[in-house]
């Protein structure tokens, strides 16, 4: 159910006090839980409605269309007028068991990916009860008060209350590219909807700024919700790669009806009966067609999708499990990724003295101490509560821990003394606060220590504030490059007492000191980084981090050799792959490390790798990494310190935030590609042996080897389970000890085309040996004949799923022989098999009468010469 608007038909129009009053609630406190429960009954959750899911009629519906379902229809009435009831009925039989195993597969696949969607729900902070906390956005109901911060996605259409250098894209609902500058004033009642100053609508991103607002609409009455009513009857998008597969189907189509049409028109000739050749050649079309890649290979994807997500990788679109495999660089962030996001603060630079990690101040900086601790626990917008109930940035938190647990922050300020916020400023990369102090005003910054050491007029000494020199300020850069130096994230901290809130923040501060954290590299990052080597992946470090400190971390996680060539941001200005010089690209590509980066740059490394021929996997977590995410082939955001932003512009999300998780993403998308080309390779192998094998027969004079309904039997038996199997693979172990593929490569290229005729051929030329053998050697009738063919045909399709293994892995050491689907699909299809030949009536109606032990033994011994044969064949291309 929609929510329905308050009472205010126009909340832009009017004071946010009387929005306010009229939902019932206070900003401060928010909404009480009761409350919220009794408003979500009402107006139902913030949610717009999605496209529906395929019924299971539609999905029914599909299988009934199918060619193959015509054909099958086709060959049970055509059975029917020439009288042989038994087999139309037989037909049928075929066709009720095809159409059900292709609706079960479709209808799995389907849902396994509309299960997937639900992974990457989105949050938003809210205060409610009276403190902050983050809530599934679905849950959000008018009057609730959001807390807004760059970054952030907006999920219900807000009346501001509040505003903090607050700008907003809005080109989802407006096309304005521009940021819109917000702020809480209210407009005319009839300004067109980007004049909405005072209004957040759902769907736009927060690019600058914090802020808090109302919830004054939710789900399919906000703005977005009213547009998305046009689209709910759109098209559902085709994967790429099942576009592919379709198309592949489509191509053999004719080329199976041809050949199917050539095998009956020369059966004809040779004399066969009419009625059984047309028999034949349709059985033979409903043989050769791949009707079931596209279903498999959507399975497959839903598989390895999940397994993904079970492993903290969340991909968000279906065309990006192709690009994972074929990723040939990654450029990845430090913090958080490499290393363990578990901020600390292990001390602080002082004038004249480092204050140690057990933040124990000498009496000569005990005033210093106390204001860098109080600085740090203002300058914020993360909140620490009790226990493991945290909210905001780690190195945030790390801050207000340091402050709670050294004791040493002043006193007299608290949350409640905060008259204004400056939001962090990518461009100052700084930023500051302002609180009451008496008869003035404390404004608090902190920020990158070269931006505000350059503000910084004074600083902190032991006898008060003193003129800041410029060899001071080397001092000061040599100390933060030493910390930086030893893999310490530092941070300046600034601060100047002024008579008006409005002062200008950033300009004559006093520099306080230097706060040092310390984030660890995770310890499985080198590993995941060798492991990135051995499979023909190159990392690069691109992160806003300090030159010394990005460094160090790169080597230590052995992404660059010692002495090698840290590029930084500012060496980069106006960096573009288009025009630049080929010493300057040269030097771009070759750069393992790239530091203090700014988005733009980001996006023109991107540009200049992506022109070079790599495929990029980057991976970020901020609003301003959002062009670059898109940029990238396969772009990465974290789930964890993510903005909502970076999610919505990502083709992966990482739940925690791990490169190593990023790695096993990659070897996943390479599993998942290698068993589609596996079950490809599978299905059009045996498909073309059945069509040799009657139609070579048939030109030679032969009798039939196979009658139309054993081809729809072991169309029926062979195809399905194996290929499924297949699909269902972990991998042989090396699948990142290969190079990554090229991504234009098909999915039955020149190699895998090659392996599809030569595996086909042997089957063919085994099934007919035996054919000869059964009929020459052993003296059979023909019908005893047909029943070796069969079970040669049969088997050899069975063991034609060891022939697809990767050819430089060995017969009983590969992914094939390592799963236990395949050995599950091989016992039931032998079940099935030995049931078509030992049941009576069975064999009755499929006309395949017992060839005694020796057929059986000929039929299986030549099954196993053609899996020997496909094995000697693998071991000469290896």
């Amino acid at each position: 159910m929609a929510s329905k608007l308050p009472a205010i038909a126009t909340p832009h129009a009017v004071p946010p006090e009387a929005v306010l009053a009229e939902l019932s609630v206070s900003p401060e406190t928010g909404l009480a839980p009761a409350e919220v429960a009794r408003r979500l009954t009402s107006h139902g959750p913030n949610r717009l409605l999605r496209q529906k899911p395929r019924s299971p009629w539609a999905i029914l519906l599909h299988q009934v269309r199918s060619i193959i379902v015509w054909l099958l229809f086709a060959a049970a009435l055509f059975s029917f007028i020439v009288g042989d009831l038994v087999e139309a009925a037989a037909i049928m039989v075929v066709l009720a068991l095809n159409t059900g195993i292709g609706f079960v597969t479709e209808f799995r696949a389907a849902r396994s990916m509309e299960a997937l969607l639900r992974f990457a729900e989105v949050q938003t902070r809210v205060r409610r009860d009276g403190g902050a906390r983050m809530v599934d956005a679905r849950d959000l109901v008018p009057g609730d008060i959001v807390i807004l911060d760059a970054g952030d996605m907006v999920t219900a259409d807000l009346r501001l209350v509040e505003a903090s250098n607050l700008q907003c894209d809005e080109s989802v609902l407006t096309g304005e590219s521009v940021p819109v500058d917000k702020s809480p004033d209210p407009v005319p009642a009839d300004a067109a909807l980007g004049d909405r100053a005072g209004m957040m609508f759902k769907g736009t991103a927060i690019t600058r700024g914090s802020g808090e607002a109302v919830v004054v609409a939710t789900g399919m009455a906000t703005e977005l919700g009213r547009i998305s009513r046009l689209v709910q009857d759109a098209d559902a998008e085709v994967p790429p790669l099942e576009k592919r597969l379709e198309h592949l189907g489509q191509r053999l189509v004719w080329l199976t009806l041809v050949l199917a049409a050539a095998t009956t028109a020369a059966g004809i000739l040779r004399g066969h009966e009419l009625t059984e050749m047309i028999q034949t050649g349709i059985a033979l079309a409903v043989a050769a067609i791949p009707e079931g890649l596209p279903v498999v290979a959507t399975l497959s994807l839903a598989r390895g999708m999940w397994l993904m997500a079970q492993r903290n990788a969340i991909v968000r679109r279906l065309s990006s499990v192709e690009t994972l495999g074929a990723t040939t660089l990654i450029l990845t962030d430090k913090t958080g990724t490499l290393t363990e996001n578990r901020m600390s603060v292990v001390g602080y630079l002082l004038e004249g003295e480092d204050m140690d990690a057990a933040l124990v101040p000498s009496d000569r900086v005990a005033d210093a101490a106390r204001c860098a601790v109080t600085i740090g626990a203002l300058c914020t917008t993360s909140e620490l509560g009790d226990g493991d109930h945290v909210t905001g940035d780690p190195m945030e938190i790390a801050l207000l821990r340091a402050a709670r647990s050294s004791g040493l922050a002043d006193s007299r300020f608290g949350p409640e003394t905060e008259v204004a916020q400056h939001a962090f400023d990518p461009d100052r990369r700084m930023m500051g606060s302002v609180h009451a102090d008496g008869g003035g005003f404390l404004v608090a910054v902190k920020g990158a220590p070269e931006a505000v050491i350059a503000v910084s007029a004074q600083v902190l000494g032991a006898e008060g504030p003193r003129a800041l020199t410029p060899g001071d300020r080397a001092e000061w850069t040599r100390r933060n490059d030493a910390a930086a130096a030893s893999g310490l994230r530092c941070l300046g901290l600034a601060m100047k007492r002024t008579e008006s809130a409005k002062a200008e923040p950033y300009k004559d501060l006093v520099l306080v000191g230097l706060v040092c954290l310390e984030d660890p590299l995770r310890g499985d990052v080198p590993p995941a980084i060798a492991a990135c080597r051995d499979a023909g992946i190159r990392v690069v470090m691109i992160t806003g981090d300090h030159a010394a400190t990005a460094t160090r971390i790169a080597q230590d996680a052995k992404i660059c050799r010692d002495g090698a060539e840290t590029i930084q941001g500012h060496d980069l200005a106006g960096f573009d792959p288009a025009t630049a010089d080929p010493a300057t690209l040269a030097r771009v590509l070759g750069a393992d490390v790239f530091a203090r980066v700014a988005p733009e740059t980001k996006l023109a490394i991107v540009a200049a790798h992506q022109k070079d021929g790599q495929i990029v996997a980057m991976t970020g977590d901020g609003v301003n990494d959002a062009p670059a995410l898109k940029k990238a082939d396969i772009g990465i955001a974290m789930g964890q310190r993510g903005t909502q932003v970076a999610h919505e512009a990502a083709h992966m999300i990482l739940r925690d935030d791990n490169f190593a998780t990023i790695v096993e993403a990659v070897r996943q998308g390479r599993v998942i590609f290698g068993n589609i080309r596996k079950f490809v390779v599978y299905l059009m192998s045996c498909n073309l042996s059945e069509v040799l094998v009657v139609g070579l027969a048939v030109a030679s004079g032969l009798p039939a080897p196979l009658l139309p309904l054993q081809i729809l039997f072991l169309n029926l038996v062979t195809d399905v389970f194996p290929a499924f199997a297949l699909g269902m693979g972990r991998g042989d172990g090396r699948d990142m000890h290969r190079p990554p593929r090229n991504p234009s490569e098909p999915i039955a290229g020149r190699v895998q085309w090659r392996q599809i005729a030569v595996l086909g051929l042997l089957l063919t030329a085994f099934t007919l040996g035996a054919f000869g053998l059964a009929l020459y050697r052993l003296g059979l009738d023909p019908a005893p004949a047909v029943t070796v063919a069969f079970l040669t045909l049969a088997l050899g399709q069975l063991w034609n799923v060891f022939n697809v293994r990767a050819s430089d892995t060995r017969l009983l050491a590969n992914d094939v022989v390592r799963n236990p689907y395949v050995w599950g699909a091989l016992a039931l299809c032998a079940v099935l098999i030995a049931a078509a030949v030992g049941l009576p009536r069975l064999a009755e109606v499929l006309q395949l009468p017992f060839p005694g032990a020796a057929g059986v033994l000929l039929a299986l011994g030549m099954s196993v010469g053609h899996l020997l044969a496909g094995q000697v064949w693998l071991r000469l291309t290896r």
